[in-house]
């Protein structure tokens, strides 16, 4: 058994003549949560379909689990708990009658204990016969996720699990995650949040189907090079004015009485803000620059792959 649960190296999906995922590779060592973070339409749900065996990629290589990914991918899929974007359970079956389909399945036996000890594990027991398609945005989350591990997957995929659930079921469902990760299970979850992106153990960037950053957010956040300072006062609408065309600035946004401003020449943009800043007598001084500060500024240093 190596160290990397996954370990992939150039793939490639075209659709119509366009690569959707384009030369990414990709290292997730077991026991870890890594995050895969990019814009909509940026490749993330593909290079997860291809890393579990639902899709078959044009080109690259490697292993998920050990496996090759090119000629054991129905190996694989056993492995695998995949959660995908859209809730995909039947709604007039309660959450027990949806995971007995789910263990029959998977052909666990015996189903009624596989049932009973994943109702137990994420506090689904007294709610078993509720109707799913009953259940809020946070509890359809909790019953997917139960679906997933029900088998003991070595490997979670997770894609965008948390959108539209409410802030405290999301952090109650990223406790269960790291939990999980504690266990001994390997998690690749795709996410828009920062904070959640922040709690994973390492983190990758996609955009435009190239995988454009990787590491832990503290070395993301560095490889942008961005340097950032916030100002402070009455006039920051008339600072954000003078600022917002200077060259110097590369990201500038209000928050309340406080204006973030962003570039990538550390001089220039300190000259800038000080300037600005005496002239409308508000305060400067400089901040640590924050991982959406990275993902907007590599958002913007991608190109298109749709032109």
């Amino acid at each position: 058994m190596t160290n990397d649960a996954i370990n992939v190296t150039g793939l490639v999906k075209r659709y119509g003549g366009r690569a959707v995922v384009d030369q990414v590779s990709l290292k997730v060592r077991r026991g870890e949560i890594s995050g895969f973070l990019g814009p909509n339409g940026s490749g993330k749900t593909t290079t997860i379909r291809l890393v579990c065996g639902l899709l078959t990629a044009d080109a690259g290589s490697g292993t998920v689990l050990d496996l090759d990914l090119q000629t054991q991918s129905r190996k694989i899929k056993r492995k695998v708990g995949y959660m995908t974007q859209r809730f995909s359970f039947y709604s007039d079956l309660t959450i027990a009658e949806n995971l007995n389909l789910v263990a029959g399945l998977y052909q666990l036996r015996p189903a009624k204990r596989h049932v009973a000890d994943t109702l137990a594990d994420l506090g689904l027991t007294s709610r078993k016969n509720q109707l799913a398609g009953e259940l809020s945005g946070g509890w359809k989350q909790r019953l997917a996720l139960a679906a997933c591990i029900m088998h003991r997957p070595e490997l979670l995929l997770l894609d965008e699990p948390t959108a539209g659930v409410d802030p405290k079921a999301r952090r109650e469902f990223w406790d269960e995650i790291h939990q999980l990760a504690a266990g001994g299970m390997t998690v690749l979850v795709s996410t828009h949040y920062m904070d959640e992106a922040e709690r994973c153990h390492r983190i990758n960037y996609i955009s435009y189907g190239k995988l454009v950053a990787s590491g832990t957010v503290d070395e993301v956040i560095a490889d942008a090079g961005l340097t950032t300072w916030v100002l402070e006062g009455e006039n920051i609408l008339k600072a954000e004015a003078m600022l917002k065309p200077d060259p110097a600035v590369s990201q500038i946004a209000p928050f309340g009485t406080r204006l973030h401003v962003v570039g990538t020449d550390p001089a220039s943009l300190k000259k800038a803000v000080q300037k600005a800043s005496r002239e409308t007598e508000t305060r400067a001084e400089p901040t640590e620059t924050s991982l959406e500060d990275a993902f907007i500024h590599f958002m913007g240093r991608a190109k298109d792959n749709v032109i």
